[in-house]
């Protein structure tokens, strides 16, 4: 059973190399831009209509990108923390479950 454990740990941490490596060693990337899709959007905008404003502006606007890419990331973080405590909630409350049926059923015996 430890060596199959073994095996498995060898092969998701096989597999994890690879998606990190794999995209950075495929040479179709080479000197790809990697525009957001609000870039893009933008760009599609104003080719179909020159002259078009937008409606509506941000309310902030981060200081740098720097910035930008740390607000995404702590929102990632906090959504993660969040679908991770749900999960584990939800994961709780059915052992508790089970283990309470489980002691309602020695007590019947």
């Amino acid at each position: 059973m430890a060596r199959r454990k073994r095996r498995r740990n060898a092969a998701l941490l096989l597999l994890a190399a690879a998606i990190v490596l794999l995209p950075l060693l495929a040479p179709q990337l080479e000197g790809a831009s990697f525009a957001g899709a609000d870039g893009k959007a933008q760009a599609l905008i104003e080719s179909i209509e020159p002259a078009y404003r937008p409606w509506a502006a941000p309310l902030w606007t981060p200081p740098g990108k720097e910035t930008e890419s740390l607000l995404f990331a702590l929102q990632a973080a906090v959504g993660a923390g969040v679908l991770g405590y749900c999960l584990g909630l939800s994961r709780g409350k059915r052992r508790a479950g089970a283990a309470a049926s489980d002691d309602a059923g020695d007590e019947r015996d």
